[in-house]
Order: structure tokens, then C-alpha cells, then sequence
């Protein structure tokens, strides 16, 4: 079995217990102003967890592409990766626990084959102080399927203890409670939250690695650190409301269900390295070809994982309109792509790789992610153009780098090329704004120039100066981070999340300038993304040229004479074949499921818009007021992005 044969199988085992199977959202959020990113499987369904009716029904299961900028700097180990596919499966309102242990359970054991001996598993403790229960459902739900595999079933509960010969495990609410805002304390009324239950494979004692990782006295557990274990599946049971008055059980009760494919993968492979798999081989065969260096190597693994990885999250993210940049989403492919060629310089990769990496992800994945191959001349042309400019700033990074670690003439203060600093030169103090600034402008990180200052010749780093310089650099970080977050927090302001007069006025005038467009340029014309706060619409397209002042005038007349005309706004709901028949424009089977609802502005012979879409939108656009454009800029290459405003 290799990766993509799992992922089918989970969703024919899902589809077959009456779930309907949908599309990955795309990793680009729509009109969702609170993240950049796609960064859970179930992000795309929160609206359907909080109340809303999905047009497919109660039972939906998909493969969701994730990506978490948070990951970034962790990925170098055996299991982090930035971008990954979440397996998931929910129940709104359906079934509960019971069946959804049992099919789960059933799933890895029988389908895939796991040994169920090797499956720990962990379940809520309770909160006494607040009033919510042990979750001694789902422990004897366990309980009951591992005798029934003829394997031991032991609950513990108190793991920080160690294994005591245990199977299931209870945890507080740390590790096995699920909310949008973490801890139950933290939760504001009207939040939803519940117990969830997690799965572990035990990839074997006979590793070490537990010995190797734990301090004297520290016991091995599940949710311990030391590798042994890997989750692979977390079962979350939406079962509580915070009221003014505790927390109480919810009439409607849901289920959100998340499982790494990836790590379901390397489970079955039985090897914890998770770079290991079947997806990355010909990523991993080409760098060895490259490099000259073998993955099996310790010195080098870090680099190959690190580039595997984040070559192949930035493929996914130029696919979906990220293209490297110096803002939003772009930031990130950016920095991806970079750190990528900065490790390849560290084994020795010195000409352009990034494309032929990029390739192999595309032939990889073509049957389940088609947009790849269809988008497969601006991806490897952008990772091109970005690996080449690099590629420039490296070098001239690098020449900064060992000009500003020269050593001082204790006398005259010149700097002088290196020498030996045992006849009486000293030399230059390093300083953590330098090292950050590195890190902003030529994308090295911290450890990054700490190597290459440790490899010049008379200069030694000892152990507190590193440390002292890492506090620093790591000070310098936060104040970008806090800077960077209000930004984001004023940029994103009042957007359509809030559900806000404006923000759906701007909401609805959007899908009138997305056929204004069309009309005006051209059916080539297609959505890159958008962002919609009450003071604006942010609208990127496909377009490779400047518009015109008339192209501009022409737009503006297009979505004002509709305005003017005081249209009708109605949605419907059908399937995907449908919707292509009748002319609506989207983005087909990436964002949406295979059922979507379709917004029509306007009826007979004059419909301005017909779009798929969430919503919400205006009943009427006789009060969104005048539309006028501000603004217009590029993007990346082919596309281009408009700033209008409603008076």
C-alpha cells in the first residue's frame, strides 16, 4: 500500500459507512480574515460544526491540505512537516462516540493493518472545578475493542508514572480537551468544546529511544517526546457549550475526526522517519543524485528533510495563489523556498534543484491534486525566478557575514582578515540585531550563521556567547512577531468573519466585480483569492497587464449599473456538474465540495453574477452604494490585485 492508496481507502471506507466524500478546501482561507493559512482539517467545516446546514448532509469525509507556519523552524526531525494532508470524517449531529471509536478502530486495524497491540490511545481526565466528567465512555469503548483483538486493555490514570503496563491513558486538559480557544477556563460563552481521544502508534521499545530521551527518573508515556510514540489520529467530540452558568451538554452533538495520512504511512512502514515514505523517494533520490550524499548519513538528514518538505508545501502554495513575495501568504513561500536553498548550499547543491523537486511532487500527486499539473509552468517558474534571487543574496549574505566576523587591531581599531586572535587581536563582538538582521534580509537563521561564523578560520564561539547571543536574537524575533501581528490585526480588521453589514456589502459587490472583470478582459480572467474588511475589498486576479483608465472606467460602470438596477440576489443548491452547466464561474472541485451552492444576482436577461459561494450576500444591491476602485497592483507574475471602496 502506498500513500495515495491509503488516502482512497479512507475515504471508501468512510463513503461506505454513508459519509459523503468531499474536495480539499484550497490552503488559502476564503474571506476568512482571522488566518493566512488552511492549517486543520477542520477549519473549512467550522461553520458547519457551529450550527449551518451542509448541503451534503450530516455525514462528510475528506483529505484536507494543510500547511502551519508554525512549523517551520521544527521541521529537521523524523515527523514535522509544514505542509501535510489531515484524513477526516464528521458527524453533524449524527452519531457520537460508539461508532466513531469503532469505525476508526476498525479502519487502521483491518484496512490498513496495524497491529492493534501496538495502538495506545488517550482520553479526557475531567475537570472537577468546572463541572465536566471523566470521559469514561470512550475509555470503555476502548477498552471493549482491544479485548476484543485479544490485546490487554489496562487504563492509567496517571501516565506521568509511566507505562504500568497500560493501554489507554487519561490526560488532562492540555493534551485531550478541544476548543477554538484551548483550555476550558479559556473558553468565552457560546464557545463550543468537548473531550477528544487520541491514537498513538508505538513504533517499539526496542528503539531506545526513551532511554535516550528522558532525564533520570523521567517515564515513558504516550504523550511523551522521546519518539517512541506517534499520534495519528485524534477523535474530537463536540459535546459542551460555555453558558454564564458552567458548561452544558449541547442538544446537538458532533464529531470532528483528524488523522495524518502521512503518519498513518510511516506507522504502517513501521519506521518513525516519516521522510521515509513512498511520497518523498523521488525527492530524497534526486538530492542524493545532487548532492552526492547519502539520506542514511546523520549529518545531512536535517537538510534533505528540510528541503523535501518545504519544496514541496511551496509547490502546493504557488498552486493556490501564494507565488513568493514579501507580504501575506507570499511571505511564507518565500521563506520556504529560501531556507530550502540555504540547506541545499549546506550539502553542497549549488545550481538551481528547486524545479526538478517541484516536478517530482507534481507527478506525485496528479491524480488527486489535478490543479497541480495545471498550474505546473508558473510553479516551477516562479521557484525559478525566487531560487535565483536567492541564489544572488546567499553569496552576497555570506561575503557580509565573514566581512563583519574579520577580528580588530587592538591598537588602531582596523579590521583586519583573519588572523590568529593568540597574538593579541580580538575579535569583532557579535550582535544579536546583526544576526536578526541576517536572518530578515538573507535568510539565515540563527543556527545558520552561527555555523558558517564557526567555520571561519581563528573564530571561536564559546557556549554562553551562543547562548547569550540566542536570547537576543530570539528577543529581536518577538518584537517582529508582535509588530507583524498587529499588522495583520489592522489589515484583517472587521473582515467577513464578523458577519457585518459592510463586510457582506463588500462581500456581494465582489462577486459583481469578478463578472466585471470577465466582461471587460476576458473569460480567462479567474479569482486568485480576496480579503473583505468593512472599510474595503481586496479582489487578486489573472492578468498579466495594467489596466487601463478605460478598462477601469469600464469596470466600474459594469458593477454600478448593477447596483443601480437594484438586482435580486438568490442562491440555490446542486451539484458540481450543474453548476458548470448553468455557467457559474469558481474554482471546481479545490475549494468547494461536490455539492455547492450557487449565488445568481439578478433573473432573466439580466443576471450580473452567478458564482459559487458560502455567502453571505445583500438581498438586494440597491443599497451597497457607489463602487469606485482605488487602487490596482501586481502581485505576483499574471496576477494583479484591485482595492475598491463602496460610498
Amino acid at each position: 500500500m502506498n500513500t495515495n492508496e491509503l488516502r482512497e481507502k479512507y475515504l471508501e471506507f468512510f463513503k461506505g459507512k454513508g459519509h459523503q466524500r468531499i474536495s480539499s478546501a484550497s490552503l488559502l482561507p476564503e474571506n476568512d480574515p482571522t488566518t493566512l493559512f488552511t492549517s486543520s482539517g477542520m477549519q473549512p467545516m467550522v461553520p458547519y460544526l457551529l450550527g449551518e446546514k451542509h448541503p451534503l448532509g450530516v455525514r462528510i469525509t475528506n483529505s484536507q491540505k494543510c500547511f502551519r507556519t508554525q512549523d517551520i523552524e521544527e521541521v529537521g526531525d523524523n515527523r514535522h512537516t509544514t505542509f501535510f494532508e489531515m484524513l477526516g470524517n464528521w458527524s453533524l449531529g449524527d452519531y457520537f462516540k460508539e461508532e466513531q471509536i469503532s469505525w476508526f478502530f476498525e479502519f487502521i486495524t483491518k484496512v490498513v493493518g496495524l497491529d492493534p497491540d501496538r495502538i495506545y490511545v488517550t482520553v479526557f481526565q475531567g475537570k472537577e472545578n468546572l463541572n465536566i466528567p471523566r470521559d469514561e465512555k470512550s475509555a470503555k469503548i476502548w477498552q471493549e475493542l482491544f479485548v476484543s483483538a485479544g490485546v490487554s486493555s489496562k487504563i492509567v490514570g496517571d501516565p506521568e508514572f509511566g507505562m504500568q503496563n497500560g493501554r489507554i491513558f487519561y490526560y488532562d486538559e492540555s493534551k485531550n480537551w478541544w476548543s477554538m480557544c484551548g483550555k476550558p477556563e479559556k473558553m468565552p460563552v457560546g464557545q463550543l468544546g468537548g473531550p477528544d481521544t487520541e491514537v498513538f502508534w508505538d513504533f517499539g521499545e526496542e528503539l531506545g529511544l526513551h532511554k535516550k530521551s528522558h532525564w533520570a527518573g523521567e517515564s515513558c508515556h504516550p504523550n511523551c517526546d522521546c519518539g517512541r510514540f506517534m499520534e495519528i489520529g485524534n477523535n474530537v467530540f463536540m459535546e459542551y457549550i460555555k453558558t454564564n452558568l458552567g458548561f452544558e451538554l449541547l442538544p446537538q452533538k458532533n464529531v470532528d475526526f483528524g488523522g495524518g495520512l502521512e503518519r498513518i504511512m510511516a506507522a504502517k512502514n513501521n519506521v518513525p522517519d516519516v521522510f521515509l515514505i513512498d511520497i518523498f523517494d523521488k525527492m530524497r533520490q534526486t538530492l542524493e543524485r545532487l548532492s552526492g550524499k547519502n539520506y542514511s548519513s546523520a549529518e545531512v538528514q536535517e537538510s534533505f528533510r528540510v528541503i523535501m518538505d518545504h519544496l514541496r508545501a511551496a509547490t502546493f502554495l504557488i498552486s493556490d495563489g501564494a507565488c513568493p513575495s514579501n507580504k501575506d501568504q507570499g511571505y511564507f513561500t518565500r521563506r520556504l523556498v529560501r531556507r530550502a536553498v540555504r540547506f541545499a548550499n549546506k550539502i553542497g547543491i549549488e545550481g538551481n534543484f528547486c524545479g526538478e523537486l517541484a516536478d517530482s511532487v507534481i507527478n506525485y500527486y496528479i491524480t488527486t491534486y489535478p490543479e497541480l499539473s495545471q498550474n505546473k509552468d508558473t510553479i516551477l517558474s516562479e521557484l525559478l525566478k525566487e531560487e535565483e534571487k536567492f541564489r544572488k543574496t546567499l553569496q552576497t549574505g555570506l561575503k557580509i557575514l565573514r566581512t563583519q566576523m574579520r577580528v580588530q587591531d587592538p591598537k588602531s581599531g582596523q579590521k583586519l582578515d583573519f588572523v590568529d586572535v593568540s597574538d593579541g587581536y580580538v575579535p569583532t563582538k557579535l550582535d544579536a540585531k546583526f544576526l536578526f538582521n541576517m536572518y530578515q534580509t538573507y535568510g539565515f537563521d540563527f543556527e545558520a550563521s552561527i555555523e558558517e561564523i564557526k567555520q571561519l578560520p581563528k573564530r571561536s564561539l564559546l557556549q554562553n556567547e551562543i547562548e547569550n547571543l540566542k536570547n537576543g536574537f530570539n528577543e529581536e524575533l518577538k518584537k517582529h512577531q508582535e509588530l507583524s501581528r498587529k499588522g495583520a490585526e489592522q489589515k484583517f480588521k472587521g473582515g467577513m468573519a464578523d458577519d457585518g453589514e459592510m463586510s457582506i456589502k463588500y462581500h456581494t459587490a465582489t462577486h459583481l466585480l469578478h463578472s466585471a472583470l470577465r466582461e471587460v478582459l476576458g473569460d480567462r480572467v479567474e479569482q486568485k483569492g480576496s480579503n473583505i474588511t468593512s472599510e474595503r475589498l481586496r479582489f487578486d486576479f489573472s492578468h498579466s497587464e495594467k489596466l487601463t483608465e478605460e478598462e477601469i472606467q469600464k469596470v466600474e460602470r459594469f458593477v454600478n449599473k448593477a447596483i443601480e438596477s437594484n438586482l435580486q440576489t438568490s442562491f440555490k443548491e446542486m451539484v458540481v456538474e450543474e453548476a458548470k452547466s448553468q455557467g457559474a464561474i469558481g474554482l471546481f472541485g479545490d475549494r468547494y465540495g461536490d455539492k455547492v451552492k450557487v449565488y445568481t444576482i439578478g433573473d432573466g436577461s439580466q443576471i450580473a453574477s452567478k458564482e459559487i459561494c458560502g455567502g453571505p450576500h445583500v438581498e438586494s444591491t440597491g443599497g451597497l452604494g457607489k463602487f469606485r476602485i482605488k487602487k490596482q497592483e501586481s502581485v505576483s507574475a499574471g496576477v494583479r490585485r484591485i482595492k475598491a471602496i463602496l460610498e
